[in-house]
């Protein structure tokens, strides 16, 4: 990884910032799927990490795609239409993914403007809280485009159908106010006390059993798109081996004891 997606792990939460405030945070350069895909697998392969933070350095969270460069036909946005799909598969479609198969939960503190691509990155996240300067927008049809990189799948799975096409066909942009109305945010606060929020939210998150705590995101994750049977059997084997770990036992004992538990992932 190098300065464009600052990695820092604090204990068990990691802070991902997307780092190009000077042009609000697009996506979409070659590095950023190396990117991405290096911070995922760290995370995933790191049994301490229990929470991930996700965050744009300045003024935004992520305006998106590379406008000027749309508009110029270069870089990624250059070529044939068969080169421009294949760009989408291997390059934003790969950054959604590595982001999407994060093991444990992501929250998304959405410090500015998230449009587009980059409201649909926020939708990634298992949770949103924003600041009160946040603005969100479906903007693609304002530039001739559609969603490109699953937002018309996670969006109305997060705000309903209705208000999806709202956002979606008239290409308007909602306040936290209403973005928490929809469902679309948790909460917003002052532009001051975002992270702090933040970290607060992870923290309650990191004091969960780890492995337990992964599982609980796969069912989630998976009762999006299975039958119910699927999900009832899925339960079962995950819930006979968490009967056996040692967390099990911890936590059954801070229980009786009216203290919090001391989870090692065992």
């Amino acid at each position: 990884m190098n300065d464009w997606l600052k990695f820092e792990k604090n204990d068990s939460i990691v802070t991902l910032t997307m780092n190009r405030p000077e042009i609000r945070n697009p996506l979409g350069e070659p590095e950023d799927v190396k990117n991405f895909e290096e911070a995922s697998d760290l995370i995933n392969n790191d049994r301490d990490v229990r929470c991930v933070i996700l965050t744009g350095a300045g003024k935004a969270f992520s305006a998106g795609g590379n406008i000027k460069n749309m508009q110029n036909k270069s870089g990624n946005f250059s070529g044939s239409s068969v080169a421009l799909r294949e760009r989408y598969r291997f390059g934003i479609h790969k950054i959604i993914k590595a982001i999407w198969n994060i093991d444990v939960p992501v929250v998304a503190a959405i410090n500015g403007p998230a449009i587009g691509l980059g409201n649909d990155v926020a939708c990634l996240a298992d949770m949103r809280i924003s600041s009160e300067k946040a603005l969100f927008g479906v903007t693609f049809l304002k530039i001739g485009l559609i969603p490109g990189d699953g937002g018309a799948w996670l969006l109305p799975k997060i705000i309903g159908m209705a208000r999806a096409s709202e956002l979606l066909f008239t290409a308007n942009l909602i306040d936290p106010k209403t973005a928490k109305e929809w469902g679309l945010i948790s909460d917003f606060y002052k532009d001051g006390e975002l992270m702090e929020e933040a970290n607060k939210l992870a923290l309650s998150i990191v004091k969960q059993p780890p492995d337990a705590l992964r599982m609980s995101k796969k069912l989630l994750r998976e009762g999006m798109g299975v039958s119910f049977d699927n999900i009832l059997e899925m339960s079962a084997n995950m819930q006979a081996l968490m009967h056996l770990t040692e967390d099990h036992q911890e936590a059954l004992s801070a229980f009786f004891e009216k203290r919090d538990g001391n989870f090692k992932g065992k």
